[in-house]
């Protein structure tokens, strides 16, 4: 998979842009502040329908205008494809497929496959529960379509329920009011469970050899599906329905519905130890990498092509060892890097050079 043109349209910091990047490893240097995550952003949301820096589409416009227009031409085992998305001022983005207008963004997962690494990435495990859940359903819903559906239904689901047991305290919601709401969410809680449970199997093995490549055999990741309801195979919706049950009382006096998989985890061990919790900033940070590129290889495997990788100004973060291991982690996959500077790339084959300044963009390698 591979884009062949990202044109810009009064979005961000852009009134103007138009690139055409090479197969290979694509860089984009300039100071910071200059708009070089602005690119990458526009990819992110052509892949994934959202940005992964603001919930709010109007800031994505550039300050001089009412509407913004993101285009991706690229090139995949399917065929040629262009994904179109237009802003606009107070009404929700258009977002196009080959000419189409589509009526659900779940129609858009799979068409651009991307696997993005931020420097914020770097703390994914020693952040919050709610990233590596983000972590597990931004790789799952571009793997498996259906798997975006679910989620919006069950968030959706989880807000009405949530909203019925906050309004009823001190009186007791309609029993059958929330027991109607406790069979939505275990349907659907119970078939994310599932999905996330193999998922985990699958990512766990790729990142234990990685890992013990990364730091030379000396240490072994073992990363692991932590489900806020235990179940047993082929019981993962019984026992969300059992622990929604059993939660009536404290959920309303809480005013939110507090089991779920809403609130699972992932858990991260070095040989016996909690590297979350013990774990030394370099071991936390050489995990996160481990599993960030588990992610390529995961869905290299499962899509019959590499992803399109999006390096955001992350080389900076890490050592010499590390940075060779990401950077040849990606040798058949387009990449596009920002960074301030070409310092320890020099001699990487095959570089194409974009300098970005005061909102332009042009080639100069």
């Amino acid at each position: 998979m591979r884009i062949t043109c990202v044109k810009l349209h009064d979005y961000r910091s852009y009134t103007e842009l138009e690139i055409r990047p090479s197969s290979g490893l694509n860089v984009i240097v300039g100071p910071n502040a200059a708009g070089k995550t602005n690119v990458l952003e526009a990819i992110f949301l052509s892949a994934l329908g959202r940005s992964h820096r603001t919930s709010r589409d109007a800031e994505l416009i550039n300050h001089s205008s009412r509407g913004g227009f993101v285009c991706i031409e690229l090139e995949s085992r399917t065929g040629s494809h262009r994904i179109e998305i237009k802003l606009r001022e107070g009404v929700n983005k258009q977002v196009l497929v080959d000419g189409k207008k589509l009526r659900r963004m779940g129609e858009l997962m799979g068409v651009l496959n991307v696997v993005m690494f931020s420097p914020e990435d770097l703390s994914l495990v020693k952040d919050s529960p709610q990233e590596r859940r983000r972590f597990m359903d931004m790789e799952l819903c571009q793997l498996r379509p259906a798997y975006f559906y679910g989620l919006q239904q069950y968030n959706a689901a989880l807000k009405q329920r949530s909203s019925l047991v906050k309004d009823s305290f001190p009186v007791p919601p309609d029993p059958d009011l929330i027991e109607a709401w406790d069979a939505r969410l275990s349907m659907l809680g119970g078939d994310i469970m599932l999905v996330r449970n193999e998922f985990m199997d699958d990512l766990s093995t790729i990142a234990h050899d990685l890992h013990r490549r990364i730091t030379g055999g000396r240490e072994q990741l073992f990363a692991y599906y932590k489900p806020n309801v235990p179940f047993e195979e082929g019981e993962a919706r019984r026992a969300v329905y059992q622990a929604l049950a059993m939660s009536h009382d404290e959920d309303i006096r809480r005013g939110y519905t507090t089991r779920g998989p809403h609130r699972d985890d992932i858990g991260l061990k070095l040989g016996e130890t909690d590297v979350r919790i013990y774990g030394s900033q370099g071991q936390q940070r050489t995990a996160a990498l481990s599993l960030k590129l588990s992610e390529i290889a995961l869905m290299r495997r499962d899509k019959g092509e590499s992803p399109v990788l999006l390096l955001d100004d992350v080389l900076s973060e890490l050592d010499v060892d590390r940075q060779r291991e990401l950077l040849s982690s990606a040798f058949d996959c387009q990449c596009f890097l920002t960074t301030t500077a070409l310092d320890g790339l020099e001699n990487v084959p095959d570089m194409t050079v974009f300098e970005c300044n005061e909102g332009r963009v042009s080639r100069i390698k």
